[in-house]
């Protein structure tokens, strides 16, 4: 439900709050004083395009913020929580204007595109007037409109359950298939598992291949390093550190020997003598054994450049190659034994399609029924409203599709006779905004708490009518303000005095600028606005006696 809409700098509008209730509240003024900047404004936080005009003159920017009550609004919660743009209960949509043409858009204070609010004000707010995208005009709505009214909830779960348990299925079946192209699937499987198992490595033997190639690489090099160090450590130069240590040795014995506490030092001698040995021996056999075999380093080098084409080819690190060769692996081996897995896959799959059969068929004649009743049921409403001889009908078109689908076998369509002899037309082609808006009026009375949008707003619902006919407007009006909330705007005192709350949208001008000002009326304004609007610019007491009646009579009905 709306609580609030803030406007600032809007069109005429200098500055308005407005706190919105439940029921009906109308908005009324006289002509050219701006009734419908609160329908325009509701439509720009619903993602209608903006453009620079609607920027107040002399402002460098225009501000529009409605905050909305979810209470008994759980998809546009649910939608909230998807997005991560939920709060506690509450959702307020903000947009700016700027006076170049830009905007910008917010839910719940997070920036937002227009798509955004769009996908969102459907779930809030539906806007019947005469320019506006109207939800009812789209046909997916007019199915689940359709099927609100005839209560086919069950049926619809029993429908999706079956489509879903069928597409989960067939997907399985295209999985362990391969699609339409199996055998080349199988043959291409081969040949990568092949190539993979002979090629990819573990990540243990990985390192080992790789510290192999790097050590014969370097053979060379290792073996002349080699060699010449343990020449250094223990060779037959007078500056091999084994004869320079031996001098040492030698020298410290004699000061040994004058000294004791100098024989921990040469046993230290000592043990570096015996390590320099074997040291020098062990390079001595690393440079015979280094293996200097061309050979091996060709097999190397080709199973690490085949590993690397592997590894670009499947666009994996290549100590990834391993593990993708048993996916692939597995893969194949589903592929190959397949067969009695498909069948029996095969088998759900037509115990399935019998189920969706049966479940669509009862609900597409619970639908074929319940479009008749609507269609009867809105067209007499429609002459009631003023449409005589017009007449709906909910037209269901078959989908032609094989394959089960969530929503059923069929598709719907509203279609309309706004007059007698008229041919029904789709109701997104009705031209005349006036017949749209009361065409909408008489199927949401129709439907009425059926659908799952809080909020709707009537813009010029009364175009073109007058006397009893609009006193029945009014009625109906209140009467779907009874189930949900309803914004109205109106030039008739008969629709107006059917609200549960009233506004009224006046202009004012000190002959430099002028304003807009929207006020909330008491019981004493309402009369006299009514009054306004029964007998012009003059009221008299008669027709404040009638503005009292119309009240009377509305608050009693």
């Amino acid at each position: 439900m709306l609580t609030s809409l803030y406007v600032r700098h809007f069109a005429v509008v200098e500055e308005a709050e407005i706190a919105f209730g439940p029921g009906l509240t109308v908005v009324s003024g006289e002509t050219g004083a701006g009734k419908s900047l609160l329908v325009d404004a509701l439509m720009l936080l619903a993602g209608s395009r903006a453009d620079s005009g609607m920027v107040r003159a002399g402002s460098d920017r225009a501000e529009l913020a409605a905050e909305f009550d979810l209470a008994e609004l759980p998809d546009a919660r649910a939608w909230l929580a998807q997005e991560e743009l939920d709060e506690e209960g509450t959702c307020q949509l903000r947009r700016v204007i700027r006076a170049e043409g830009s905007s910008r858009a917010w839910i719940n204070g997070r920036p937002a595109n227009a798509s955004q609010l769009s996908e969102l004000a459907s779930m809030l707010v539906e806007i019947h007037g005469q320019h506006e995208h109207q939800a009812l005009l789209s046909r997916s709505h007019q199915l689940a409109l359709l099927d609100a009214y005839a209560g086919h909830d069950e049926l619809l779960a029993q429908v999706r359950e079956a489509a879903q348990q069928w597409r989960a299925v067939q997907a399985r079946i295209q999985s362990l298939s391969g699609g339409d192209d199996r055998d080349q699937r199988i043959e291409l499987l081969r040949h990568e598992v092949g190539e993979l198992e002979k090629w990819a490595l573990p990540a243990s033997e990985m390192a080992e291949l790789e510290a192999s190639h790097k050590r014969l690489a370097n053979a060379g090099r290792l073996a002349e390093g080699a060699s010449g160090v343990s020449e250094m450590l223990d060779g037959d130069s007078e500056l091999s550190l084994r004869r320079g240590l031996a001098r040492a040795q030698a020298e410290l014995i004699k000061l040994a020997a004058l000294d004791d506490k100098l024989q921990p030092l040469l046993e230290l001698l000592d043990n570096a003598s015996i390590e320099l040995s074997e040291a020098a021996d062990g390079l001595g056999r690393y440079a015979l054994d280094v293996d200097l075999d061309p050979e091996r380093y060709n097999e190397v080098d080709t199973h690490l450049t085949r590993l690397h084409e592997l590894s670009r080819r499947h666009r994996l690190p290549v100590a990834e190659l391993h593990e993708k060769a048993a996916s692939l692996g597995e893969e194949l081996a589903q592929l190959e034994g397949a067969g009695e897995a498909l069948e029996q896959l095969d088998r759900q799959r037509e115990k399935h399609q019998r189920d969706y059969l049966k479940a669509a068929g009862t609900l597409s004649q619970a639908r074929t029924d319940a479009a008749t009743r609507l269609g009867q049921e809105v067209s007499v409403l429609m002459g009631e409203l003023g449409m005589a001889g017009g007449r709906l009908v909910v037209e269901l078109e078959s989908t032609g599709n094989g394959e089960p689908d969530a929503q059923g076998q069929e598709r719907c369509e509203l279609l309309v006779s706004a007059n007698p002899g008229q041919p029904p037309r789709a109701l997104r082609k009705v031209a005349s905004g006036g017949e749209l808006a009361r065409i909408s009026l008489a199927i949401e009375v129709a439907t009425l708490g059926k659908d799952t949008v809080g909020s709707m707003v009537f813009d010029e619902v009364d175009t073109g009518i007058g006397g009893a006919v609009a006193e029945v407007v009014g009625q109906k009006l209140r009467a779907l303000g009874g189930q949900r909330q309803v914004l109205c705007v109106t030039h008739l005192p008969q629709v107006a005095a059917q609200g549960h709350a009233h506004l009224r949208v006046s202009k004012h001008s000190d002959g430099e600028s002028t304003q807009t000002r929207i006020d909330k009326l008491d019981a004493g304004g309402r009369r006299d606005e009514l009054a306004r609007m029964l007998g012009g610019v003059e009221i008299t007491k008669e027709t404040r006696a009638h503005a009292k009646q119309m009240l009377e009579r509305a608050q009693t009905a």
